[in-house]
């Protein structure tokens, strides 16, 4: 399956109610090519409008601390757990993650990264379980590299704070840049 067959199967999903709500999918974007992939929760009020992921506040941050490492939005691949934004943004529901991960599931066989990044709670959680980890929460395992190996996969996992978080709490963002930095660290290094 190509990236753009499962983007119209996301477009005419109805396996939960935020079909009704929406007003564009947010499959995903950047390069099928990319050794990273970062994973987040959900698009907001302005990926709803505009069907790309990370354009709102969030995705000046990402953006940011993607410069910071030298590494382009074009050259990494952003996805998210729901591909439907959940009414004023509310946390994902857990009927709404059983029917949407399977796309995220088929984005990473497409784009088989060596490193993903999932960005926050709700996409750790996923991840991490997806990968027979021990989910915890972010404030708990951010910026700790994961190795895995199966049949479709052999890299790490890094979990991130979502960008959002550095909107709301300046604090966070000393802690995002260092987290990146080890992502651009791993990436470097050819031994995985």
């Amino acid at each position: 399956m190509s990236i753009e067959e499962l983007a119209e199967e996301v477009d005419n999903c109805r396996k939960c109610g935020l079909w009704k709500t929406r007003n564009n999918v947010v499959v995903g974007g950047g390069s099928i090519d990319s050794e990273i992939m970062l994973v987040g929760e959900a698009p907001g009020y302005n990926e709803d409008k505009q069907g790309e992921p990370f354009v709102g506040r969030a995705g000046d941050v990402l953006d940011m601390l993607l410069e910071t490492i030298g590494i382009g939005r074009e050259n990494v691949y952003i996805a998210n757990i729901l591909k439907c934004r959940p009414p004023k943004n509310r946390n994902p529901m857990k009927e709404e993650i059983k029917a949407c991960t399977p796309y995220l599931d088929r984005q990473i066989e497409i784009v088989r990264p060596r490193i993903i990044c999932p960005m926050g709670n709700f996409a750790a959680g996923y991840i991490m379980e997806k990968f027979g980890l021990k989910p915890d929460s972010i404030g708990s395992i951010h910026g700790q590299v994961f190795k895995i190996r199966n049949l479709l996969l052999k890299g790490s996992i890094i979990p991130l704070y979502h960008p959002a978080a550095a909107v709301y709490n300046p604090d966070l963002k000393a802690v995002l840049m260092q987290d990146f930095r080890l992502v651009s660290k791993v990436k470097n290094d050819q031994k995985i």
